[in-house]
Order: structure tokens, then C-alpha cells, then sequence
């Protein structure tokens, strides 16, 4: 059902715990279904040096958590939005039909966290235009299943 990779990152994360003063952070997720996903951004100089998480819910989501913040680490902010979750999927070697949209919970919970740093910065980034962190969105509508 699960492939290595997922087993791998869901029994040891990595980037699991809280930044304190983070320059970003983002929490988007579903009370209803289970899945809560935090992403913490430590940026200097338009660069991410720093990221942690911490994730409610399935070894999918704690998995994809746990790629996505590997893939942003060292990266530019515009690189990690865009970040997909078809790359989350893929580093993980797969995800079950039913548990793709945890990967899509890690490419809004990054986005979530740029967008909080953009509010506290004032910078805009060309990415984050129509992205609400605070709509109540169900993340299982926005599946893309053709990977």
C-alpha cells in the first residue's frame, strides 16, 4: 500500500518541531477530515535556511510533510512556491489514490507560510496571487490525480 519512501519519511521525519519567531508560518488543514499540517520558515536574504513542521494526521500527511519541507530547505522562496504536489508524489514514490491530497496539504501549508511572510515583509510575490490561507477549503477538492 505504502511505498518505502512514504514509510520511511512517516517513521523518521524530518524537520519535525517549531521554529520560534519564525519569519513564516502557515497552517492549513481539515478538522473534518483529520489533516492539519503546520510549515515554519526561517528566511534570510530570500532564501528558506531554515524549515520545521508539525502535522496532525495520517503517515501520508506526515510523510509529505516531511519530503516537502527536504525539497524547500536551502531554496528561494519563489523556488519553494513552486513547488507541486506532483513533486511531493513523486519523491515519495507514490501515494494511494485516497491520500493525495496530503501532498496538496504540503504545497498549501508552504504557501501559507510565504504568505504569512509576505504580510509581515510587505513583499509580493507574483505566486501567491488568489491564495487565501484562511479559506475554508476542503484540499480533497483540489486532487490531481494524473501523475
Amino acid at each position: 500500500m505504502y511505498t518505502e519512501q512514504v514509510m520511511e519519511h512517516f517513521t523518521n521525519p524530518r524537520n519535525v518541531g517549531v521554529i520560534e519567531n519564525a519569519d513564516g508560518v502557515g497552517e492549513v488543514g481539515n478538522v473534518k477530515c483529520g489533516d492539519i499540517m503546520k510549515i515554519y520558515l526561517r528566511i534570510e536574504d530570500e532564501v528558506i535556511t531554515e524549515v520545521k513542521f508539525k502535522t496532525f494526521g495520517c503517515g501520508s500527511a506526515v510523510a509529505s510533510s516531511s519530503v516537502a519541507t527536504e525539497l524547500i530547505k536551502g531554496k528561494t522562496v519563489k523556488e519553494a512556491l513552486n513547488l507541486s504536489n506532483k513533486e511531493v508524489i513523486s519523491e515519495l514514490g507514490g501515494l494511494p489514490t485516497v491520500k493525495i491530497h496530503c501532498s496538496v496539504l504540503a504545497e498549501q501549508a508552504i504557501k501559507a507560510a510565504v504568505y504569512d511572510y509576505s504580510q509581515k515583509t510587505g513583499k509580493v510575490y507574483p505566486e501567491l496571487e488568489g491564495f487565501d490561507p484562511d479559506h475554508e477549503d476542503d484540499h480533497h477538492d483540489h486532487v490531481d490525480i494524473e501523475y
